[in-house]
C-alpha cells in the first residue's frame, strides 16, 4: 500500500509532468471510483486546468480551477502518462488532455476513491476534515494529551488516520522501533517523554523516506518510472529472523491489530 513518502513521490511526479494541462475528456470503465454523482463529475470536470497537485496524508489532491479533485491510491492505485496506447484492463478511468496525452488511473483491486469538491471548502468537506496532523506538525503534548485515555495499542493508535495522518504499516513499525516502544504497548501507558520520542522518531523515518522516493515492496511500486529506495534503509519491517541492528537479537513477526508487525523483542521490550 502506498503510504506517505510514496504518495509524496507520485504528487511530485505527477505535478512535474501534467501542471498546466488541460482535461477535455474523460473515458470511465469502473464508475464507483467516483464518489460524486456521475454525470455531474463526468460535466464539472471537462475544460478544468490542473494548477497544482497538493496532498493532505495519503491523500492526492488536484487543484483545477472550481475543484479540488482528492483521490485516495488505497492499496495498489497508480498513475500512467500516456498517448494512444491500448487500454491496460486494470486501467478505470483516462483523463484526455488538451495536449493529446492523457493521465489513466490503474487499480487492481479497484479499492481507490475520487472525489470532486468545491475549491472553496474542500478542506472543510469530507474526506480531508476527518484527517489528524502529519507527524511533523503535530506537537508531541497534543498527541500525549489525544491517547492518554486510550485502551488500544499503540500501533493501533499510529495507523490511526483521524489521529495521526500519513503513517502506514511499514514506517509504523520503523517509528516503534526507532522509539524503543513495543507495539502492543496499551496507548495509556505512553509517556509524555514516550510521545515525544513517537513524534521524533515519525517525522525522521517520513522524511527521510519521502527523501529516498518511497518504499517499493511488494505490489506496490510508484508509476513513472518512480522507484524508491527506502527499503534498503528498514530496520525491522520485512526483516523476521534477521538480526537487529543495534543488539543482534532475532527480529520477529507478530500480528497487531491484525497486521504483520515485525519487532525486536530486546530493544522494544
Amino acid at each position: 500500500m502506498p503510504e506517505l513518502p510514496e504518495v509524496e513521490t507520485v504528487r511530485a511526479t505527477l505535478e512535474n509532468e501534467i501542471k498546466n494541462e488541460v482535461i477535455i475528456g474523460i473515458d470511465l470503465y469502473y464508475s464507483k471510483l467516483i464518489q460524486n454523482e456521475l454525470k455531474w463529475f463526468i460535466k464539472s470536470i471537462l475544460n478544468q486546468k490542473i494548477h497544482r497537485i497538493d496532498r493532505m496524508g495519503k491523500y492526492l489532491i488536484f487543484i483545477l480551477d472550481d475543484y479540488a479533485m482528492i483521490i485516495h491510491l488505497r492499496m495498489e492505485g497508480k498513475f500512467f502518462i500516456k498517448t494512444d496506447e491500448p487500454i491496460d484492463k486494470h486501467e478505470h478511468i483516462i483523463f484526455q488532455f488538451e495536449s493529446g496525452r492523457n493521465l489513466r488511473y490503474h487499480d487492481v483491486r479497484k479499492f481507490g476513491t475520487i472525489s470532486l469538491l468545491d475549491i472553496n471548502t474542500y478542506l472543510d468537506e469530507y474526506p480531508l476534515i476527518q484527517l489528524g496532523k502529519e507527524p511533523k506538525n503535530l506537537e508531541y503534548h497534543h498527541f500525549f494529551e489525544m491517547i492518554k485515555n486510550r485502551r488500544t495499542s499503540i500501533k493501533q493508535i499510529l495507523l490511526d488516520q483521524h489521529i495521526i495522518a500519513g503513517l502506514g504499516n511499514i514506517y509504523v513499525d520503523e517509528t516503534l522501533f526507532l522509539s524503543k516502544i513495543h507495539p502492543t504497548r496499551v496507548a495509556s501507558s505512553i509517556t509524555l517523554q514516550d510521545a515525544k520520542h513517537i513524534i521524533f522518531s515519525a517525522t525522521e523515518v517520513l522524511d527521510k523516506a519521502t527523501k529516498l522516493g518511497g518504499t517499493t515492496i511488494r505490489s506496490y511500486t510508484s508509476s513513472l518510472g518512480v522507484h524508491g529506495r527506502f527499503q534498503n534503509e528498514l530496520n525491522v519491517h520485512m526483516k523476521q529472523g534477521e538480526p537487529c541492528p543495534v543488539c543482534q537479537t532475532e527480529i520477529i513477526k507478530m500480528k497487531v491489530g491484525g497486521r504483520g508487525t515485525y519487532v525486536c523483542p530486546k530493544c522494544q521490550h
